[in-house]
């Protein structure tokens, strides 16, 4: 009985700090919505990222509303993710067929090499080569996280990976919608293919795919989903060069271990599960209009965490070097995009 009390009082601590910041999330993500009634072309989405970056950096951005943000950003976001795939059923995840598969494979493949040259060009660490690799090849801070241990990353080599790879994702969010319009006049399946071939986080594809529109999102977001799945592969891979390039006998049984630790995402699963449950339709039209709705309201609210989280002096803030690293990355992510885009998909 004193234990589960104890866990009760936990649990009341936990929503009281978490929240301030949930509540300010939802009340401009409430206002974005709004403001895009009067401002279609711009979209809620864009709205609720620039609003949420303006208040967050003049007036709302202070450690207690932090949790909140971080809880609306990444929670709100995979139960968004989870909902969408009750919208979707597996032709449409068919529909990015071979083509797709290898679109993304090899798109990661060059981000790593990529990653991993350049930073061994500019003088950084192998640990930080390889947080960089990972954080930009598959999803952002989640694939960090997932690194750090299985290579013995420092928390500072951890939090300068995390913020580069954010910052780079933040204007290629906002670049990847005039690129696409310029080369292909926003066709769907070449701008959800870059969008979701490149961008870090899933919280910037869906965010970048939301200023185009809502297919090209939704699209996108499938393909961010198959970079995700190979996390693990990444993981792996990475945790072996390491182990090469410290020339260390690691015991095979410590090695199983420590990638044993890397999990796919919950929502990935989740997404998956939905839409095999939307593909043998168990679930009535109805239902899944108001999943859509919800998914919608969710990613909203999250995107406006997400803006309330950039830290304008944290990108004034990093070097030159790690500066010139990330556009390096970003640079060289475009072009492979753009050169494979178009022998695969036209």
């Amino acid at each position: 009985m004193i234990n589960k009390h104890r866990s009760e009082v936990t649990k009341m601590k936990d929503i009281k700090k978490i929240l301030p910041g949930l509540i300010v999330s939802i009340g401009i993500g409430l206002i974005s919505l709004f403001l895009a009634k009067f401002i279609p072309k711009l979209g809620a989405a864009t709205i609720a990222i620039f609003l949420g970056m303006f208040v967050g950096n003049l007036f709302l951005g202070q450690e207690v509303f932090q949790k909140g943000y971080k809880f609306a950003e990444s929670d709100l976001l995979a139960y968004s993710i989870v909902l969408l795939g009750g919208t979707i059923s597996m032709s449409t995840l068919m529909e990015l067929g071979w083509n797709g598969l290898i679109f993304i494979m090899l798109q990661m493949s060059v981000t790593i090499v990529a990653a991993l040259y350049i930073g061994k060009k500019l003088g950084f660490s192998d640990n930080f080569r390889y947080l960089m690799a990972s954080g930009n090849a598959v999803c952002g801070s989640s694939a960090i996280a997932a690194t750090a241990p299985v290579i013995d990353a420092d928390d500072k080599e951890k939090g300068i990976a995390i913020t580069m790879v954010n910052v780079t994702g933040i204007f290629l969010m906002f670049i990847i919608p005039v690129v696409t319009d310029l080369l292909y006049g926003h066709e769907t399946i070449k701008t959800s293919a870059m969008t979701g071939g490149i961008l870090q986080s899933v919280g910037q594809v869906v965010a970048s795919g939301a200023m185009v529109s809502e297919p090209v999102k939704d699209l996108a977001t499938l393909f961010k989903i198959l970079r995700v799945i190979l996390l693990v592969v990444v993981v792996f891979i990475l945790g072996q060069l390491k182990h090469q390039s410290d020339n260390k006998n690691v015991k095979k049984e410590t090695e199983d271990i420590k990638v044993g630790r890397v999990k796919i995402p919950w929502y990935v699963i989740g997404f998956f599960v939905m839409c095999i449950i939307s593909t043998i339709h168990l679930i009535p039209t109805g239902v899944s209009a108001i999943f859509k709705s919800v998914s919608n309201y969710f990613e909203v609210i999250a995107l406006a965490a997400i803006g309330l989280k950039v830290n304008v002096r944290d990108l004034i803030r990093q070097g030159k070097a790690v500066s010139l690293y990330g556009m390096f990355i970003g640079c060289v992510q475009l072009a492979c995009a753009i050169i494979l885009i178009t022998f695969l998909f036209n």
